[in-house]
């Protein structure tokens, strides 16, 4: 508590605070400040910012500049402390001024990402730190990397390769984040066809007034003209559910907000897409930003929300730097603001970057990483309808299940309707990854076949037979060709005993070592675990245990006691968990078990 800040951590913390006005806040400290009592303004909640703001510029968050923050917002260092250790993205040891982030989960697994992050951490490059990273949410660009660079900007490259690691490094380096259309159908005939997808590579993703052209801000005017009632009854009457895997109704979840007294209401985006597989909502966000800002005004609106919060994942610095020209271009236009359209609708947003954290894609972590604490999740209920942000009524909702309400409100509910099925409404976003062979988001309607949508992606690449399917990301499974003529709906998923999760479908053929896979997913999750409760905590570690000591042949009793024992672990973490993450954890090591008879030999791997 007793380090001093440096004159350029001072900078970077004031470049996102200001500059401090009393010394309770981290300015000189006066007579006049020790004769009044100190009660500053709740300012945690911008924690995270000024962390942002001394990894970039100094490149780490050494106690100074620590210090200074705490001073500033008036947090305990020993909490800050506890803030900053938990998100991967922030350091509190000094290091190189370029760290390299290289994906080595699946879809990049598979497409070369493991061997490039191997030879480049072996590699000595200087000035740069490489680090294996899980999923950067640019699984269609496998394999790929994201670099952080003192005192210059951020950047995700996919096609990575040990030339893409040296360019990064340079002090006049001009790489840049990668930004390609990686939606097929929108460059083919097909394109006639696509809603939620129909403005990429038609409008520029940097123009408010080229979003306009292409129907943007109709779906706003439709909604104040209905009112706020009429616009949650449409969404009600579309009977969309979410996108996110939970696949809740949104229309309840608004009415819920909604009915609340008057009072501080909040709208959530949740950007925060971590889940390994999973890149539909960054294609979205880099190339009709103006949507996502459309939507959530839509559902502020509805709600009786003046402020939301657009939380967007931190690997994303493309999808920010488009987010945060939208949000300026729109409070511009008087599209965000005290008189939104001039209707008298008060509603403005603030973005928020996440820090490396995949528990933060749960709905309540995230609230809590808003607030400025650690990224864990809370016990429910009370549910975020009723305490959410701040412990008010909050609506979250991720970014697909936004722009779907902008479809209902275009179309209307009932011609919304009319795609898909009966009970899974509407168009959904695939994401297409590993051995197809052309890779990226498609949207197809709810009914589609898991074979039709693999076929609309080129088939497997070169040609060769599939072996397997993760369908649903890291927290979904593993289904194998057998199964190409399941339909993606929710209720053949709940028949069939599959998940869609958040829309991926990562293909793998038969030369993939599936035996590789289950352990890193093991890995993954028991990287991921916030820690906080008992089942979770130790349940991925237990899991990832037994599926080593299975793989290398050294098993504790049979091979029928590991996977008995495995069973139970899953057991205990699905019913137990405090969040998602533990109760699916298991998913896909138990699915990749059963459907392909792992382990099923007395030692070793079958």
């Amino acid at each position: 508590m007793t380090a001093t800040p440096s004159a350029e951590e001072r900078e970077a913390v004031d470049a996102v605070l200001g500059a401090p006005e009393t010394g309770w806040e981290g300015g000189e400290r006066t007579a006049a400040d020790l004769r009044v009592a100190h009660a500053p303004e709740d300012r945690r909640t911008l924690l995270l910012p000024a962390f942002h703001a001394l990894q970039a510029q100094v490149g780490w968050i050494g106690e100074g500049g620590l210090n200074y923050v705490c001073e500033r917002l008036t947090v305990p260092p020993a909490e800050a402390y506890g803030v900053a250790t938990f998100y991967a993205m922030f350091s509190v040891e000094e290091r190189p001024a370029t760290v390299v982030h290289v994906c080595d989960d699946l879809a990049c697994r598979v497409r070369g990402g493991a061997a490039l992050a191997a030879e480049a951490e072996a590699a000595a490059v200087p000035g740069v730190q490489v680090v294996a990273s899980p999923c950067l949410g640019m699984c269609d660009q496998a394999p790929a990397l994201f670099a952080q660079r003192v005192g210059r900007p951020e950047v995700a490259l996919g096609g990575a390769s040990m030339a893409t690691v040296r360019a990064v490094a340079p002090l006049d380096s001009t790489a840049t984040c990668a930004g390609g259309v990686t939606a097929p159908q929108a460059w083919d005939e097909r394109r006639t066809s696509l809603r939620l997808l129909a403005r990429l590579g038609e409008a520029d993703a940097t123009s408010l007034e080229s979003y306009r052209v292409h129907g943007g801000y109709e779906a706003l005017a439709n909604a104040i003209g209905l009112g706020p009632d009429a616009t949650i009854e449409a969404v009600n009457d579309a009977k969309l559910l979410g996108r996110g895997g939970a696949a809740f109704p949104t229309g309840v979840k608004w009415r819920a907000v909604a009915d609340r007294p008057a009072g501080p209401k909040y709208v959530v985006c949740n950007a925060d897409e971590s889940e390994p597989g999973t890149f539909k909502d960054r294609v979205v966000m880099e190339h009709d930003p103006f949507a996502v800002i459309e939507a959530l005004t839509v559902a502020g609106f509805a709600t009786g929300a003046e402020q939301g919060f657009l939380y967007v994942r931190g690997e994303y610095p493309l999808a920010t730097e488009r987010l945060r020209h939208a949000i300026g271009e729109a409070r511009a236009a008087g599209l965000l603001g005290d008189d939104v359209m001039g209707a008298g609708v008060a509603f403005d947003i603030e973005l928020r970057r996440g820090a490396g954290a995949y528990i933060c894609g749960e709905e309540t972590a995230l609230f809590n990483s808003i607030e400025g604490r650690r990224g864990e999740p809370r016990n429910k209920p009370p549910f975020p309808v009723t305490h959410g942000l701040f412990g008010k009524p909050t609506s979250i909702n991720n970014v697909e299940t936004l722009l779907n309400v902008l479809q209902i409100l275009d179309h209307g509910a009932e011609g919304y309707a009319a795609l898909g099925t009966e009970g899974s409404t509407g168009t959904r976003l695939f994401c297409l990854s590993g051995h197809v062979a052309y890779p990226g988001v498609y949207e197809h309607e709810h009914g589609v076949t898991l074979g039709e949508a693999i076929e609309a992606a080129g088939g497997v690449r070169d040609g060769k037979p599939l072996k397997a399917v993760l369908l649903g990301g890291a927290a979904g499974g593993f289904l194998g060709p057998d199964r190409l003529d399941a339909k993606l709906t929710f209720e053949d998923a709940r028949e069939g005993g599959y998940t869609l999760g958040s829309g991926v479908v990562m293909v793998f053929d038969e030369d993939t070592d599936l035996v590789d896979l289950v352990l890193r997913t093991a890995r993954f999750f028991r990287d991921e675990s916030c820690g906080q409760c008992v089942p979770c905590r130790v349940g991925t570690v237990r899991q990832e245990e037994a599926l080593h000591r299975l793989v290398s042949g050294r098993t504790l009793g049979s091979p029928a006691d590991e996977r008995a024992l495995l069973q139970d672990i899953a057991a205990v973490m699905r019913d137990a968990s405090i969040c998602g993450l533990g109760q699916t954890a298991a998913n896909a090591v138990q699915s990749a078990i059963s459907t392909f008879g792992m382990f099923d030999g007395e030692g070793g791997t079958s």
